[in-house]
């Protein structure tokens, strides 16, 4: 049995391909550190879930560093793997669980954001910034942080271009929705927009959006829109996996999830509050 061994997990997805990517990631990951042992495991809607990966994991490592591919923290990076991961505890007391701190917002995800946005206003031919709308469209969550996270990437972007018009949609549970805020934007006498995903993988929901748009575009014909690509195997993802890992490694605070353990989840579960999108 080796020290150290680490436990990616995915989210999950109804669309195969969303499951497929996360696999072919975490392979890419294991391609630049062949020197850990990483398995993968997913929250919902795949073959290996929660359970089946911490029990896994525990065979192969004396200490697992749970590492949720995850941008935002809302109920089930919060609530549900903190609660199989005492479960997972409790089942193996030989092994030690540390789980990492979710993505997050950060430098990375602005530079990501920042490379797509570039990249749509080639495809609309460099237009203007000023008369050039941007909305970043997250899934949405009932966490009113996980949702903003959201809202700092849109000002840390706003402050990093010359957008004079930079907004927040999401495609489910809270609002605005992509539509409103394209109707905003339009009244306010801007001609082109820029839709940029704030997702990790494809999915269920990057198909919606890319339906989503289309219509717009019918809806608009005079406004030019321009779809980005979600952040997928951008090296920013990467890198910041490798912090929260190398951090855990060497024992470092910084690179755990704050709320293993913390007295919130223990408040909720108390009351039967669970997760939800």
């Amino acid at each position: 049995m080796q020290d150290v061994s680490i436990l990616l997990v995915g989210h999950g997805s109804r669309a195969a391909q969303g499951n497929v990517e996360i696999d072919k990631f975490a392979e890419k990951w294991r391609g630049q550190h062949p020197e850990w042992t990483i398995d993968v495991c997913f929250i919902e809607f795949a073959e290996v879930l929660l359970d089946a990966g911490f029990d896994l994991a525990a065979t192969r490592a004396k200490k697992v560093i749970v590492v949720p591919l995850i941008l935002n923290a809302a109920g089930h990076v919060k609530m549900e793997v903190p609660e199989h991961l005492a479960k997972a505890r409790v089942r193996n007391p030989e092994t030690e669980f540390v789980y990492a701190a979710h993505i997050g917002a950060n430098e990375g995800i602005l530079s990501i954001l920042k490379r797509n946005l570039k990249k749509v206003m080639a495809d609309l031919d460099v237009p203007d910034p000023k008369t050039t709308g941007v909305i970043i469209l997250g899934r949405g969550s009932s966490d009113r942080i996980a949702n903003g996270e959201v809202a700092k990437m849109a000002r840390w972007l706003w402050e990093e271009t010359q957008h004079e018009q930079v907004d927040i949609a999401f495609t489910g549970i809270t609002f605005p929705r992509l539509e409103s805020a394209v109707q905003q934007q339009v009244a306010l006498g801007i001609t082109q927009i820029c839709i940029l995903p704030y997702y990790l993988f494809t999915g269920t929901l990057i198909t919606r959006i890319d339906q989503q748009a289309a219509n717009l575009q019918i809806q608009y014909p005079h406004i030019r829109f321009g779809l980005g690509e979600y952040f997928g195997f951008e090296p920013e993802i990467f890198q910041t996996l490798d912090q929260r890992v190398l951090d855990l490694m060497s024992d470092t605070p910084q690179g755990m999830m704050e709320c293993d353990g913390c007295e919130y989840r223990k408040i909720a579960e108390e009351h039967g509050h669970g997760h939800q999108h």
